[in-house]
């Protein structure tokens, strides 16, 4: 994807965040407002054997990041949440997509699922910081 080099490298100091590599959050993609990831199972299984939920939202607000940090401005989470469908046993892939924004809010849905099923849908809006604070 074409960006300026000053988004590239804020794309990159947020997939390198030590937070990201701790929980093991792989990139696949970005495009435009778009971003892909995915989450092994391995080490992050609850009591159930299934994939914790703090991981799994800790999987889609990444990618939330760094689909809406793609432009000129710098957007923080304002609120965010989640809904479980089913447990995932398994690897798990996330896609963020915008919904649509308006002043200095962003809407975005981040879709995460094994395979083909759909095992959590997230939500979150952007907030746009003025140029002083970012």
């Amino acid at each position: 994807m074409d960006m300026p080099k000053e988004i590239m490298e804020r794309l990159e100091a947020m997939d390198k965040a030590p937070f990201a590599v701790l929980c093991g959050i792989e990139l696949i993609s970005i495009g435009p407002y778009t971003a892909r990831a995915r989450l092994p199972l391995d080490g992050r299984q609850n009591a159930l054997g299934a994939m914790h939920g703090g991981a799994l939202f800790a999987l889609a607000d990444q990618v939330f990041a760094l689909a809406v940090n793609q432009g000129k401005d710098v957007y923080v989470a304002m609120n965010a949440s989640i809904h479980y469908i089913k447990p995932a046993i398994d690897t798990v892939e996330a896609e963020a997509k915008l919904i649509g924004k308006s002043g200095r809010t962003a809407l975005f849905e981040v879709k995460i699922y094994q395979g083909d099923d759909l095992v959590a849908i997230f939500q979150a809006t952007g907030y746009r910081l003025s140029k002083k604070s970012a």
